[in-house]
């Protein structure tokens, strides 16, 4: 069974609206506020669709989220039943700060389709389409680089490596400088740095490193319709996250899994730009609450979908 097509203009406009509803606060210095107007708007935008769909994404716990917290039914309660994952703000600090990279950000599939990540830390590498077995999270920096570079037919000094500038990935970063690495550090956006990867343009080959579990599903769920090759490793290494864990059914703490494990079926993704990011420009305000945005959406449904971006010319 394929997801309707008609809903991907009605989860177009969930991250749209939630974009615009958070634009008015970039610049202000308050990521608090940026991301809840998104929470607001998104909620508000879900619950306007004929489908019951369960948040197996959020923002937290409901003792930490009062809304689109992790369980949470949305929609009419009529129509398909639907797993949903949301970053309303993905990058706050961007948005707060009025820097490129903040993304209103969801994933839809069928029931049962999209795994449910424990707020934890995941090992996670990225690359474009490569063979079966090429990288891997097990081998060492120095093995998947070769490979890589192998595989492109080129050296490790023309090979570009996009990771989180944090002091945990120390060893990481002097392992790709040691091969020559061009080095792409960002200090936020970990779904839209392993987006990086989907195109020849952002001049990005792997993406690696330690980031949110949450984050991994939502980008595999773009990445699964480029075909591209992603792997993810749970970090549970607390009692805390080892119970959350086994509560949600996982018992192989050490599974690397890969997207066809993340991602089953057909998956609608939706990204619409707070400030400009991934070649899409962010939300500008026209006269007359007139706005302007665009939306990259992936749906391997379709393949005109596999990669459009859309514009909107809205009125909110």
């Amino acid at each position: 069974m394929t997801i309707d097509k008609k809903y991907i203009d009605q989860f177009i406009n969930v991250t749209t609206k939630a974009a615009i509803a958070s634009s008015h606060l970039v610049g202000k210095k308050n990521k608090i506020s940026a991301d809840q107007a998104a929470v607001d708007a998104m909620r508000s935008e879900l619950n306007k669709i004929d489908m019951t769909g369960e948040i197996v994404i959020g923002e937290g716990a409901l003792d930490e989220a009062p809304m689109l917290f992790t369980g949470e039914i949305l929609g009419k309660k009529s129509g398909p039943e639907f797993d949903i994952a949301v970053d309303p703000l993905e990058g706050t600090n961007f948005a707060a700060n009025n820097l490129p990279g903040a993304l209103s950000v969801i994933a839809v599939a069928e029931k049962g389709n999209l795994f449910k990540a424990p707020e934890t830390y995941m090992h996670k590498i990225a690359t474009t389409k490569v063979e079966k077995g090429l990288i891997d999270l097990d081998f060492s920096v120095k093995k998947n680089i070769e490979n890589l570079a192998e595989f492109k037919n080129t050296t490790p000094s023309n090979l570009t490596a996009c990771i989180l500038d944090r002091p945990r990935h120390k060893k990481i970063i002097d392992d790709l400088a040691n091969l020559k690495v061009k080095i792409k550090l960002i200090s936020d956006g970990d779904v839209a740095g392993a987006l990086l990867v989907t195109k020849p343009i952002y001049n990005v080959d792997i993406f690696l490193g330690i980031g949110g579990g949450p984050e991994g599903v939502l980008a595999a769920a773009a990445l699964d319709a480029y075909e591209c090759h992603f792997q993810g490793k749970f970090i549970f290494d607390n009692e805390k996250n080892i119970s959350d864990a086994k509560k949600m059914g996982i018992t192989e703490l050490d599974k690397k899994y890969e997207l066809k494990d993340i991602v089953k079926g057909d998956a609608i993704f939706c990204a619409t730009a707070i400030t400009n990011t991934l070649n899409l420009k962010g939300v500008t305000k026209e006269a007359n609450k007139i706005f302007n945005t665009e939306t990259l959406v992936t749906f391997s449904a379709l393949s005109n979908y596999n990669q459009e971006i859309i514009k909107n010319r809205i009125i909110f």
